[in-house]
């Protein structure tokens, strides 16, 4: 994957007017009308630099990308040892991860449903009772828009029921023979280096559900239902209000006249 600053030719330091003139610049050079000799190329890089510019003209994703730019650029966190307890989710970070809107195998509704498939089967291995737990599916391609806004709810406020064991710093078991004040302090900085662990994955859950949120069709389908909705009982509010204004004028007007007749 291609830093997104390098895709538009920007420092990191770019400032909004900097990023919309350089996106400007660059799609007019690579915009697939533009290059019908070199279609194919053209429209590989238009998407990139249309990719590029989404994120970063989003202050929120290009918060999380400049925090997460070199574990993005990598595909997966960084440090030389992974850990296969958790999900390393940067890679899907980028729409190069997918190929179309479709539910084919490596179609943005197969992939992302994966996605959040294994965050879930993780997180089910520490509830306490898996029977009682319902946790939304991302769906395919044809979902009810219902519940695609279900599954937003749920995945936008995420919290992580795995205890992040794994991210401890020393061995307990060594600690338990050097005494307890000593098994203590280590417990202590365990905790901590867990809860720092946990804070970190659920941040990178829900930047990664605003992120899949912005790009998915069915969302952009409902949001564009609700806003036609919202004109609509506009309109008619305003009928109404039209209208009662008129009968009042009216109901005025024959009060006049019939103080005149009298």
């Amino acid at each position: 994957m291609r830093c997104h600053y390098e895709v538009l030719g920007v420092s990191q330091r770019a400032t909004d007017s900097d990023l919309k003139k350089a996106y400007r610049q660059m799609a007019l050079v690579w915009h697939p009308d533009k290059n019908p000799d070199n279609m194919e190329e053209a429209k590989v890089q238009f998407q990139l630099i249309q990719a590029a510019y989404d994120t970063l003209s989003d202050p929120q994703e290009r918060a999380f990308y400049d925090r997460n730019r070199e574990s993005i650029l990598r595909g997966k966190a960084s440090g030389s040892d992974p850990k296969p307890e958790t999900v390393d989710l940067f890679e899907y970070f980028s729409s190069q991860c997918y190929s179309g809107f479709n539910d084919s195998e490596k179609g943005f509704y197969t992939i992302y449903r994966q996605v959040f498939e294994k965050i879930a089967a993780k997180d089910m291995q520490y509830m306490d009772d898996e029977e009682e737990i319902i946790i939304p599916d991302f769906g395919s391609s044809d979902t009810d828009l219902e519940d695609v806004a279900e599954f937003y709810g749920y995945w936008s406020s995420y919290c992580t029921s795995m205890d992040f064991h794994w991210a401890d710093e020393f061995d307990i078991r060594e600690a338990q023979r050097m005494g307890r004040w000593v098994e203590k302090k280590i417990e202590k900085d365990n905790n901590k280096a867990r809860q720092k662990a946990r804070r970190q994955f659920n941040e990178e859950v829900r930047a990664l559900v605003a992120f899949v949120r912005k790009r998915d069709k069915r969302w952009l389908a409902r949001k564009k239902i609700i806003e036609a909705k919202i004109v609509e009982n506009a309109q008619k509010q305003e009928a109404a209000q039209r209208r009662q204004r008129e009968a009042r004028q009216m109901k005025m007007k024959e009060d006049i006249e019939q103080e005149k007749a009298n």
